[in-house]
C-alpha cells in the first residue's frame, strides 16, 4: 500500500498552520511551525506567502483535509466520488464518510494519539469490530458497531494506562466510550455541527466539481 512518507511537521509548515498530524504531541514548544513559521525549502525564509487564486484556495483546503485524514489523492477522491453518488448534501456526505472510517473512529475514541498511529494499530490487528478482527483502516464503520481492543492484546505496552487516559478524554457525542472495558460504540453518524472541521469542506467540493 502506498504511503506518504514526507515529514509531518513539513506538511504543517507548507499549510501555514498547525494541522495536528501528531495529535497531542503537536502542542509542544518544539513544534517546527513555532520555530520556523515559513514554508519549507531553501527559499522559505525569504519568500512571502502569495495571495492565492480561487483555485489555489480550493487546492490548499483539499490538501489540508487530505493530510489530516492521512489519505493519498486517489483514496481521498474515491471517497468524494462515493459521497457524491449518494442522495443529500455532498459536503456533509463526504465529511461523514471521512469521519466514519475505522482509523478515524479509533482516533476519535481516544485509543490513539493520531490517525497515523490508529492506522498502524489497525494494520497490526489490535482491534475488533463486533468481536471480529478487522485490520482495514478504510473500513466504513456503521451505527451500532462496537470497537474493542483484541482480548489477547490488552496487556500490550501501547495500551498501558490507556483506561486512565480515556477517563480524562472528552469523546465526540456520536461515540460512546467505555473506559473500563476500553471499547467504543458508534451511536450514529456525526453531523456537520458536531465535526466542526478546521478546513472549508465546501471549497473541496468546488475543487472536485470543476
Amino acid at each position: 500500500m502506498a504511503k506518504d512518507l514526507n515529514p509531518k511537521c513539513k506538511k504543517c509548515r507548507r499549510a501555514g498552520e498547525k494541522i495536528f498530524l501528531k495529535g497531542e504531541r503537536c502542542n509542544t514548544a518544539k513544534c517546527a511551525l513555532v520555530k520556523r513559521s515559513f514554508a519549507p525549502g531553501f527559499h522559505g525564509p525569504k519568500q512571502q506567502r502569495k495571495r492565492l487564486s480561487d483555485y489555489g484556495l480550493q487546492l490548499a483546503e483539499k490538501q489540508k483535509a487530505k493530510r489530516q485524514y492521512v489519505l493519498l489523492e486517489k483514496q481521498f477522491k474515491l471517497t468524494f466520488e462515493a459521497a457524491k453518488a449518494k442522495t443529500g448534501n455532498v459536503a456533509e456526505n463526504f465529511l461523514k464518510s471521512l469521519e466514519m472510517r475505522f482509523d478515524n473512529v479509533v482516533f476519535r475514541s481516544g485509543f490513539a494519539v493520531s490517525r497515523s498511529q490508529a492506522r498502524q494499530m489497525i494494520n497490526h490487528g489490535l482491534f475488533t469490530i463486533n468481536d471480529k478482527l478487522v485490520n482495514i483502516p478504510s473500513y466504513h464503520t456503521k451505527t451500532g458497531e462496537e470497537i474493542k481492543v483484541k482480548v489477547n492484546k490488552k496487556n500490550a505496552k501501547i495500551f498501558k494506562n490507556l483506561s486512565e487516559s480515556i477517563k480524562k478524554y472528552e469523546a465526540p457525542g456520536w461515540l460512546n466510550i467505555d473506559a473500563k472495558e476500553i471499547k467504543s460504540k458508534v451511536l450514529h453518524q456525526p453531523g456537520m455541527d458536531v465535526i466542526k472541521p478546521n478546513f472549508n469542506i465546501q471549497m473541496i467540493v468546488e475543487y472536485y466539481s470543476r
